[in-house]
């Protein structure tokens, strides 16, 4: 699929409308804007981790690691763009070959949730937003992730939506859970376990 992009500003939404896939306008505080625009915002945080994870200053991770995590979060950021073209384009326009979200993708994510679960040690306690400037940054990429799936799910209640888009983001916020864990624990960084007593 040729994409060309030669002119950045077109004016054609200064009067507060945008057009979707398909041409239609919208206005752009509509739900289905603001679906892709939270994924394209949560895409954004991923190139902040891969920015961050580069960095040797900030993050103490073998190369292999680092390479590992890169290779996850890039093929996500793939997947996140794909989601957010299909948000961008109502049913009856999308394109037979349109890239979007599949149960194989789910099904990757569960598999690797499963697998850096495995080495991590188990929780006694809620964590707080932290553990390293990698880790804290994929726990606000959950966040976003959570909130993305809620703007979704409230779109899915108005207009036709994939379901496996819905469930990509379930599963998605938390694989990011366990990555926040995983480059912790990658990095020598200490997690802090919530201590209600400590408020």
């Amino acid at each position: 699929m040729p994409i060309r992009i030669n002119r950045v500003y077109t004016r054609g939404g200064d009067q507060g409308e945008t057009s979707l896939v398909g041409g239609q306008r919208i206005g752009k505080d509509a739900l289905r804007i603001e679906s892709y625009g939270t994924v394209d915002e949560l895409n954004s945080i991923f190139g902040i981790v891969r920015a961050t994870l580069r960095d040797p200053v900030r993050v103490c991770m073998s190369p292999d690691d680092r390479s590992y995590l890169d290779s996850i979060l890039q093929r996500i950021q793939n997947e996140l763009f794909n989601l957010g073209s299909d948000l961008a384009t109502l049913p009856a326009d999308r394109h037979p070959n349109q890239p979007r979200i599949e149960p194989r993708h789910i099904g990757w994510l569960e598999d690797l949730i499963d697998k850096l679960n495995e080495g991590l040690p188990e929780l006694t306690s809620f964590i707080l937003p932290g553990g390293g400037p990698l880790s804290a940054f994929l726990h606000q990429a959950r966040t976003v992730c959570r909130r993305a799936e809620r703007i979704v799910t409230a779109l899915s209640r108005e207009e036709p939506v994939e379901n496996d888009a819905r469930v990509y983001l379930n599963r998605l916020s938390d694989l990011l859970f366990v990555l926040g864990r995983w480059a912790a624990h990658a990095s020598g960084e200490a997690e802090t376990l919530w201590d209600p007593s400590r408020s």
